[in-house]
């Protein structure tokens, strides 16, 4: 695969015979060329897990003391009271049934995150084929199912974000923007790799966390030493 000449600058610049410390790597990005746009800091973390056993499943979600540098569209699926609760909160799109149709139908996807009040979970599992595909769909574990909707929608907006395994035992996510400088970058990282330490299931064996890379939308791969 051929890269840019970007891509190729960078790369002269990373030791991949080097597991460097997470402070180091952060610091690396800052002087990759830069891209015409303000990328994202993006986190690889390979598991000592099997996906495939429901027991060893890590998923869960984490506040970025910093944000993700996005500002997220919020759809509510509500009803009454909930609804009006979820306007007020600062939701860009608050519905019930007559939605359906729309997302079916239209092909309306002009939104990030759904929360859905348990109540409404049966109407929203009809887009199940739609929105399962796209990561959608809203789940009680990431906190996107709940009476509480103020507080999904203020946790969203202010940068929560989510981590799961990929069918290969890796969790994949975003923890940044470039422009965030390399402090507030680091403890977004420290925020993220903590809560995936924790979230060790117990039926895990041998070693948990086999890798741990960063890199930039656009850029190489920078392999992380996590004790």
């Amino acid at each position: 695969m051929k890269r840019g000449k970007r891509y190729q600058e960078a790369a002269k610049l990373v030791d991949t015979n080097k597991l460097y410390e997470a402070k180091e790597a952060i610091e690396l990005l800052e002087k990759f060329p830069k891209a015409k746009f303000d990328e994202t800091v993006e986190l690889h973390v390979k598991l000592g897990v099997d996906s495939k056993h429901a027991d060893q499943q890590v998923r869960g979600t984490v506040v970025l003391p910093n944000g993700t540098g996005k500002t997220l569209r919020v759809l509510v699926f509500a009803k009454g009271d909930k609804a009006k609760e979820a306007e007020a909160a600062g939701a860009d799109f608050v519905g019930a049934e007559e939605l359906i149709p729309k997302i079916e139908k239209e092909n309306w996807f002009e939104y990030d995150v759904i929360v859905a009040t348990p109540d409404m979970m049966g109407v929203v599992g009809r887009l199940g084929k739609v929105l399962g595909p796209k990561g959608l769909m809203p789940n009680p574990k990431s906190g996107t199912v709940t009476m509480d909707v103020t507080k999904a929608i203020s946790e969203i907006k202010s940068g929560k974000v989510e981590y799961r395994l990929d069918k290969t035992n890796i969790i994949h996510l975003g923890f940044g923007k470039v422009s965030f400088g390399a402090d507030k970058l680091l403890e977004n990282y420290e925020t993220v790799v903590d809560a995936i330490i924790k979230a060790k299931p117990a039926a895990a064996k041998g070693q948990y966390i086999k890798s741990v890379a960063i890199s930039t939308t656009m850029g190489p791969g920078i392999l992380i030493n996590q004790k």
